[in-house]
């Protein structure tokens, strides 16, 4: 009766009369050999190599490899946009944007990075609103935005208001303080790449943490974060400064570190 049927089969198909398709092996399909030990079996899957490396995470305090931009004593990582000394306040183990001087960029350059900041808005607010409540951004590279903004209480565009990647994507939540308060960004951006001919490879990415809470998860950057305008990177780069804005509102910097990726 086989005989009749081999016409019809596909060619190649092997007949099973277990109706099984497992190699005859001995080892399951999910790669577990019943002949050895659990012990064994579990080597199998155990990987040795690399051994991370040990990094000391003190609470409340700094990793021991990270760079330390601002303690709360002086400017000197710190630059004008310009160049020369950083013309901002620093007063209380704090830095204060000294409003119509402009911002100030780290005079290290950095690429991929774990980012972590402290920032506070004033806490007098009389006669201000939406983008003229303490505004200030924090740049990556000087060209990706994250901003600063007093978003308490206080309505503005959503992809303007305080952890938005300026102008691309708003937080999933608004986890901003009253004004007066200091809040944190933790931020891990992984930035663009380039070709040799300057064409792009691969877009920045930037993952926000506002005050502890997720408001940023792994998004694409677009682009430069432009006011107006559609963002685009129109111009290839290497690793630049991270860059703090004056946007004319005495807002207020500390406990700034950095961890290279």
């Amino acid at each position: 009766m086989l005989e009749h049927l081999r016409p019809f089969a596909p060619r190649g198909l092997m007949l099973i009369a277990c109706g099984s398709l497992a190699p005859m092996t001995g080892v399951a399909a999910d790669g577990v050999d019943p002949e050895l030990e659990p012990w064994q079996q579990a080597e199998k899957t155990e990987v040795w190599e690399p051994v991370p490396e040990t990094v000391q995470a003190p609470a409340d305090g700094v990793p021991s490899d990270a760079t330390v931009l601002f303690d709360g004593t002086n400017l000197d990582a710190w630059e004008a946009e310009d160049g020369g000394a950083a013309p901002w306040h620093v007063e209380g183990r704090a830095m204060t944007v000294k409003r119509g001087a402009g911002g100030i960029r780290t005079r290290e350059d950095f690429c991929d990075v774990q980012l972590h900041l402290e920032w506070r808005t004033p806490e007098d607010t009389a006669g201000m609103d939406g983008q003229d409540r303490g505004n200030s951004g924090v740049f990556l590279q000087e060209r990706y935005e994250i901003q600063v903004l007093d978003s308490y209480d206080n309505e503005t565009y959503p992809n303007g208001q305080a952890a938005s990647i300026y102008k691309q994507h708003i937080p999933l939540v608004n986890a901003s303080r009253p004004p007066g308060e200091w809040q944190s960004y933790d931020i891990i951006y992984t930035a663009p790449r380039f070709d040799d001919a300057g064409e792009l490879e691969s877009p920045a990415y930037a993952t926000v943490l506002h005050n502890g809470v997720l408001v940023q998860n792994h998004v694409e950057i677009q682009g430069t974060t432009e006011w107006i305008g559609a963002p685009s990177y129109d111009e290839a780069h290497g690793c630049a400064p991270l860059y703090l804005q004056d946007h004319d509102a005495a807002v207020s910097f500390r406990n700034i570190w950095v961890r290279e990726l």
